[in-house]
């Protein structure tokens, strides 16, 4: 990016050179700004949490955060889709393991990597899915990516201890992949109700 700046002669511009970020400078940003709006979203809520909140939390400027997303409904959504495709990845490397989990392993390890400030943050987004239509469908599509994951992962499991037709075993996975989604999502909202004191002493 260039910028032109008078010179000590009125006649004369001066050429200065601002450096301009990178693709993957802008998405590290892009990623500091959505971790500081859940933590901010997970202490506060979506509707007293502001841009100012944000910007404070994240230790950028306000037009930093204006550079990235337009909005607070924007970033919201953006908030949305990096809380839940962290989770969906961690999903993808179980189903892609050599040793894929058991069922009860699976729901154990999903459990125990729940993040309470996180849980509080998607609970305030699974409501606002209700009369929001972007945020539903971002909701909907990322269950249904984390439903598909989790049946991806316990077909593995079938296959690699039964030894079994691959199709067989995917469709036998389809009710157990629904159970432990039904109860990782209970543990989410069971976590995110969780009084903040417990957080601790638990």
């Amino acid at each position: 990016m260039l910028v032109f700046e008078q010179a000590e002669s009125p006649f004369f511009l001066q050429e200065v050179r601002v450096p301009r970020l990178t693709d993957a400078r802008k998405e590290l940003r892009r990623a500091q700004i959505t971790e500081a709006a859940v933590r901010c979203f997970g202490r506060s809520g979506l509707e007293r949490t502001s841009i100012a909140d944000i910007t404070a939390e994240s230790g950028l400027s306000t037009g930093s955060i204006y550079a990235h997303y337009r909005s607070k409904a924007e970033l919201v959504q953006a908030a949305a889709r990096a809380t839940l495709a962290k989770r969906a990845e961690v999903l993808g490397e179980y189903a892609r393991a050599e040793d894929p989990p058991d069922p009860d392993e699976l729901l154990a390890r999903m459990t125990s990597a729940v993040n309470p400030v996180e849980a509080r943050f998607g609970v305030q987004i699974w409501a606002e899915a209700t009369t929001d239509p972007v945020i539903g469908r971002i909701v909907t599509d990322m269950i249904g990516r984390l439903r598909l994951m989790v049946h991806d992962c316990v077909t593995a499991w079938l296959v690699r201890a039964e030894g079994g037709d691959p199709a067989a075993a995917r469709e036998r996975a389809a009710p157990i992949a629904h159970r432990v989604i039904a109860l990782y999502l209970a543990e989410l909202l069971q976590t995110a109700l969780r009084p903040p004191a417990e957080e601790t002493t638990s």
